[in-house]
């Protein structure tokens, strides 16, 4: 606890002292090698065009090409004595004064080959806000431009920025628009992450026109983290994407495919000086209005004959406040009280049956999500959606010189909210009890870029049980395309642990430890990844997302990748193997996989793939229930945690599976994934109640239970049916197939299905189908209509959501949704009857609001 609070006191002190601290200069230099962005998903059609802008350095047959001066200098941003309208026209005598950028490259598919089409990009700035203007020549007809919503505008032609606006080549926003100015923005992790969930406030607007479309965006320079004044650098990249010339990417410097990394490539922008130094405020009240129907137990004969009672809860009213206030332009704070954290959209459907351990469902709550890089590490040992619903948070982010940091602390009154029916059944010391978290998070940049060494400590107390969780982190880049990234932590943890050696929970105090090492080779064709993660039996990260407890896991993974051929009909080709062996910390082996892939591209963005594995898998029923003690007569009497003399299970298995993606055209495209799989594991968990657990002696005891020998006081020990896992045949298909008919219509629709079947038994143990069709209308960029049915037929549910929205900018919005819960020849939840055609579970109307006040000091 003492470090901790004197780390904390570090760093109140670094904000004490950031304001007279003066970046020292830093020195021009070309760019040099080291890290490779994950671009967007491949798209194609062959051009037949010729290049017109081809730059003068640009090698016929690729390679990297020597760099010219305007290049290898930094470019210097001219301040604008004017500000220029942003409508998109670039009409503004202001841009004949902007500095210009030309002559790019493309880099996909082709290799620092010229460009079909040239692009040009103009910059400056005033003491308030950072201008960039794109103007792209194409035939306009041809351009892909519709009205999606924001961060989804990559199924049209597109430009994008990198801006590493530290110089550390380390992290940079990315901000990327449609032709139409609709903006996707996020940060990029040198390392291979995008993450769009960021939304920087800022004004763009584009339109087509007779010689291609042209962009203009204005960036606040409040809306970003950065450094400034004289002699600052920031690292550039500036890019357009073609989609129907196999999704060209042209890219003002070039990239080196012999390079693992965009940043360490980028150009390099100066000029930052007399930039306004504000200090900005922003406040985002919030207020849900919404009507609650549930279906709830009978109480009355005449509820118990129509299977349950539907009342209307009242109306409720739920205020909040978030806010955020940018101590520097290197640090920022931001607080919530009763915060609004409810998502106008629910998670997506997915397979629940035959799961052992939880499924990982992604952030979307905006306080959560603003400066969430900074906290993730290569353990998943802080994922937010573990903070259920606080009462209040706050949140310290920022980096000052090479040091960066995250604080967040909050109070949860989700473990202690407990619903109606819940309340009668739960221990009322829990009841209406908060949670109190707190995270931190440390990183110490090393070297020139992408090298690191950090820490990262989290703790959750509710009640007596506790979890404390702390340990270093690094990564280090040993060449242009090799790093070594690890992990290491310890945990110690009050829980009312499940104790498998003698068959009870109980309130006990445990350690554990968590590591991971990966090793990654990224080069032009040949790379490979070695890993290792291993956590042990008790392990704790109430904060974070855990998988199999006591267990080692090593991988490895080997690819090549093919020369891509623009013009080919083979653009280019993939090759993968990838090892696994899994064992746990008695040495006993868990698993072991070896999957080999093939994967062809084509025009079109179409993408053919086929892969096959062989492996094995075992279980040991002390990861289910009590480890039967030595000399117990479990098996007589038929109450083992498994089944039988074998207190372990396993399987040799193997699978075969392939898959598809192509964009037909402007309207159409579609993708599926299929899969058959011999010998996987049925847990015997059953399926619900379509599907009862078909392990033999689950069948022996329900036909016991029908003979009537299991209802007396000593039922015979064939009524017992412990778990029994057992193999059989897996089958699994998703697919989707969007179409857009108009620049402002979207409809997607998915299906999903899996299917298990047991040898032993010749019994199916579940089969699930899931139907997802969405459809959106977007009115403008703004305003858009929203429809979404969901249809799964394991728990014979229906879903439906609708939404109206109006979102003019990030903190500003609109909305008024409803949703239903339906079951349709579903089981009654209170008496188990099957109840045919449609039933109602639970309905919400709800009206949303919030607004935007920012004020600057």
């Amino acid at each position: 606890m003492k470090a901790s609070l004197l780390t904390i006191g570090t760093i109140i002190l670094c904000l004490t002292t950031v304001h007279s601290q003066t970046p020292a200069p830093q020195a021009a230099a070309s760019p040099s090698p080291a890290g490779s962005p994950e671009v967007k998903a491949a798209d194609a059609g062959i051009s037949n065009t010729t290049p017109a802008d081809a730059p003068a350095n640009a090698k016929p047959t690729g390679g990297k090409p020597a760099l010219p001066p305007e290049k290898t200098n930094p470019v210097k941003l001219p301040t604008f004595a004017k500000p220029p309208v942003i409508d998109g026209k670039l009409d503004d005598e202001v841009w004949k004064s902007a500095a210009v950028l030309k002559d790019f490259y493309q880099i996909q598919p082709g290799d620092n080959i010229a460009p079909s089409k040239p692009t040009e990009v103009m910059l400056g700035h005033d003491e308030r806000f950072l201008y960039v203007a794109f103007h792209c020549f194409d035939e306009p007809d041809k351009v892909r431009a519709n009205i999606p919503k924001r961060d989804d505008i990559f199924n049209d032609d597109y430009v994008g920025i990198l801006f590493d606006t530290f110089n550390d080549k380390r992290k940079a926003y990315e901000f990327d628009f449609n032709p139409l100015g609709i903006q996707a923005d996020g940060i990029w992790t040198d390392g291979g992450n995008e993450d769009f969930s960021l939304d920087v406030v800022l004004e763009s607007k584009g339109m087509v026109t007779t010689d291609g479309y042209t962009i203009e965006v204005a960036i606040p320079f409040k809306s970003i983290r950065y450094n400034g004044g004289k002699d600052t650098l920031w690292g550039a990249h500036f890019w357009r994407r073609i989609k129907r010339f196999n999704n060209e990417l042209d890219m003002w410097m070039p990239i080196s495919r012999d390079v693992s990394s965009w940043l360490a490539q980028a150009g390099h922008l100066t000029g930052f000086e007399g930039i306004s130094t504000e200090r900005t405020l922003e406040l985002i009240p919030s207020l849900t209005v919404s009507e609650t129907g549930k279906r709830k137990a009978p109480v009355t004969l005449a509820q118990i004959a129509e299977g349950g009672r539907f009342v209307n809860e009242p109306i409720h009213l739920d205020p909040g406040l978030t806010g955020k206030y940018s101590i520097t332009s290197k640090v920022t704070l931001d607080f919530a009280v009763n915060p609004d954290f409810a998502q106008v959209e629910s998670d997506q459907l997915v397979v629940t049956a035959n799961q052992r351990f939880p499924i990982f469902f992604a952030e979307k709550r905006p306080f959560f999500l603003e400066g969430i890089d900074i906290f993730q590490t290569q353990i998943f040992a802080y994922h937010t959606r573990s903070i259920i619903d606080p009462d209040f948070a706050v949140k310290l982010t920022g980096k000052v010189n090479r040091n960066t940091f995250g604080l967040m602390l909050a109070s949860d009154n989700g473990p202690g909210n407990f619903s109606e029916e819940e309340r009668p059944s739960a221990n009322p010391r829990l009841l209406d009890k908060n949670a109190n978290v707190g995270v931190l998070r440390l990183k110490h940049d090393i070297g020139t870029q992408n090298s690191f060494i950090g820490f990262l400590g989290t703790y959750k107390r509710f009640v007596d049980s506790y979890n404390e969780l702390a340990g270093l982190d690094g990564r280090f880049q040993l060449d242009k395309v090799t790093t070594l990234s690890w992990q290491f932590l310890a945990t110690h943890s009050r829980h009312n642990f499940f104790l498998p050696d003698e068959g009870v929970r109980r309130d006990t105090k445990k350690n554990g430890f968590i590591y991971a090492v990966d090793y990654n080779k990224d080069a032009r064709h040949f790379g490979y990844d070695i890993s290792a993660v291993g956590r042990t039996l008790y392990y704790t990260s109430d904060l974070g997302f855990n998988r199999r407890p006591n267990n080692n896991a090593y991988n490895g993974f080997f690819r090549y990748n093919s020369e891509p051929k623009p013009k080919a009909f083979l653009v280019s080709w993939r090759v993968y193997d990838a090892i696994l062996t899994a064992f746990d910390w008695q040495g006993r082996a868990l698993s072991d996989n070896n999957e080999s892939q093939v994967q062809l591209n084509f025009p079109r963005q179409t993408t053919v793939g086929v892969g096959f594995d062989k492996g094995y898998e075992r279980v040991f029923e002390s990861e289910f229930g009590q480890k039967r003690p030595s000399g117990s007569n479990c098996v007589v009497l038929n109450n083992c945690t498994f089944a039988g003399y074998d207190n372990e299970r396993s399987a040799y298995n193997r699978g075969l599976y392939s898959y598809v993606s192509s964009t037909v055209n402007k309207k159409v495209n579609f993708n599926f994934f299929i899969s058959r799989r011999w010998g996987d594991l049925d847990f015997d968990f059953g399926g619900g109640d379509k599907f009862p657990r078909v392990s033999p002696g689950a069948i022996a005891a329900r036909k016991a239970a029908e003979d009537g020998l299991c209802n007396g006081d000593t039922p015979p020990p064939v009524c017992n049916a412990p778990l029994d896992p057992g193999p059989g045949d897996f089958f699994h298909f998703d697919g989707g197939v969007s179409y857009q008919p108009t620049g402002k219509l979207n409809a997607t629709l998915n299906y999903t299905r899996e299917h298990l079947k047991r040898y032993d038994t010749d019994r199916i143990a579940f089969s699930e189908n899931i139907v997802s069709l969405r459809t959106t209308y977007q009115f403008s960029r703004f305003l858009f209509a929203r429809g979404r049915i969901d249809y799964a037929t394991l728990e014979s549910s229906v879903k439906g959501q609708f939404l109206l929205g109006y979102t003019p900018n990030p903190g500003t919005a609109f909305y008024v949704g409803y949703n239903d819960d339906l079951s349709r020849n579903g089981f009654n939840r209170f008496s188990g009857a099957l109840e045919p055609g449609f039933r109602r579970n639970g309905r919400v109307f709800f009206i949303k609001m919030s607004y935007l006040f920012r004020k600057s000091f």
